[in-house]
């Protein structure tokens, strides 16, 4: 829409830029904060390495998928385009009222919680300023993005570069170095397995994996995207799927299942210190917040372009379409965001539970985001009957793999869902509740505002 006064984003970000962000944003806080969790809740390593395995197959069948659509449909928005190409603009309304209001402020605000309760745990701050100092990091991390996209994902390049480095490291320091075994894999006896336990360590790992999709966000900035996107996908997807196999592997031969359970700093820096002491807990710590710094930097520069590519569609408020004159970038969409996702953290802070928000945070959204996954994988049925023409990459053992995707999403999120109500959590009911109210609120802007439609 050149020419209508609302600015437009340039293509900037090349294979390697492209590569960096997908393992940037999905790389986070799981793979380095999940496993105490998980330790807790499944006295069975075998179960807990199967859990990985399994959900690393489930996201690789569905990248493959949007590898597809992304080489079809390689547009700013990601899920956001091929949700409306292929259910029209009520779904495609709906996901960016998704987003909006519910998975990017949840992600973003976990992400910057995890972050502060890191850097409380290195400085001495009480948890009860988690919440302040989440608050602040992301209102940074706002301003930076709003500073260009050459800069941003520039940023996001380096801090990958030390995420992967330190994933890398301790996956060898845990297997040659400290001394460890094997033997850890037996079950922990005399226990047995809890339904909604598993259910919430299901969601444990689907956090850790979710973020792949974060790239097909700002194909509309990739250069030839016909071309790389496709690469970039399965390139970022196998190297997150082998660090996060490796690294549990690790963790699995250097400590037993109920040492990782009472770790309390976490099992990385229990097995950097082992093996390095002080200096080695400090280093892992280190790699650990620039790795959570790297997907929070990655998700408010990937997640701001779904409410942008909704305005450019005159489906919601046109201030949000625009892009900035000087940086090229979707400015209002990423102070919004911004204000959202603080508001969130205040909302769902407990005082009598500090340390609780992050995974009130996670399992909020991800019910909802991997919910709306479905949708999106179901579309690449919908465009081989609307749109039969050949594709620059076609989803390998049609229509195996995408129902692979479906089937295993479907139980996790079954899991998950039914976990957290038993456990008192009614969060991931509640966004899918909001998620649902996006449908009248739709009809409503129709009626409201016909002439934004078309």
């Amino acid at each position: 829409m050149a020419g209508d006064g609302r600015g437009e984003l340039k293509r900037v970000i090349g294979f390697w830029g492209g590569t960096a962000l997908i393992i940037g944003v999905t790389i986070g806080s799981g793979i380095f904060a999940k496993p105490s969790t998980l330790a807790g809740l499944v006295p069975d390593p075998r179960i807990i390495l199967g859990l990985w395995a399994g959900c690393g197959v489930v996201s690789m069948c569905g990248a493959l998928a949007m590898a597809e659509l992304a080489s079809l449909l390689p547009a700013t928005g990601g899920l956001y385009a091929y949700l409306r190409g292929a259910y029209g603009d009520a779904a495609a309304f709906v996901f960016g009222w998704i987003y909006l209001l519910i998975a990017t402020p949840a992600t973003i605000g976990a992400l910057a919680t995890f972050l502060a309760e890191l850097l409380a745990g290195v400085t001495g701050l009480p948890l009860a300023s988690v919440p302040l100092v989440a608050a602040t990091a992301v209102a940074v991390l706002t301003c930076v993005n709003l500073a260009g996209t050459v800069s941003g994902t520039a940023l996001g390049n380096v801090l990958t570069a030390i995420k992967v480095g330190a994933l890398f490291l301790l996956a060898v320091v845990a297997l040659f170095v400290v001394p460890g075994t094997f033997g850890h894999l037996t079950p922990v006896k005399g226990t047995s397995i809890d339904g909604p336990a598993l259910g919430r360590a299901a969601a444990s790992v689907i956090w850790a994996f979710d973020g792949w999709i974060a790239v097909s966000m700002v194909a509309g900035e990739v250069k030839n995207p016909e071309k790389i996107m496709t690469r970039i996908i399965v390139a970022g997807m196998l190297a997150i799927v082998v660090l996060y196999l490796g690294a549990n592997i690790g963790y699995f031969h250097a400590m037993s299942l109920p040492e990782m359970a009472a770790a309390k700093d976490g099992v990385p820096v229990s097995i950097m210190r082992a093996a390095f002491g002080q200096t080695g807990a400090t280093l892992i710590g280190a790699g650990v917040m620039c790795s959570v710094l790297g997907a929070l930097h990655g998700s408010v520069l990937t997640r701001s372009r779904v409410p942008y590519a909704l305005a450019r569609d005159r489906l919601t408020f046109d201030f949000l379409g625009r892009a900035h004159p000087r940086w090229s970038t979707p400015h209002a969409s990423l102070l919004i965001q911004g204000v959202v996702a603080i508001l969130l953290i205040a909302i769902l802070r407990d005082p009598a539970k500090p340390g609780r928000l992050f995974d009130k945070l996670t399992t909020y959204f991800v019910v909802v985001e991997w919910f709306a996954l479905l949708f999106a994988v179901g579309a690449v049925f919908v465009f081989r009957k609307k749109d039969p023409r050949p594709r620059p990459f076609s989803v390998p053992l049609y229509p195996w793999v995408p129902l692979i995707f479906l089937a295993g999403t479907t139980l996790g999120l079954g899991a998950i869902v039914w976990g957290e109500w038993v456990d008192g959590n009614r969060s991931p009911v509640w966004g899918l509740l909001i998620a649902l109210a996006g449908f009248p609120v739709y009809w409503a802007w129709r009626r409201l505002s016909p002439t934004r439609t078309s």
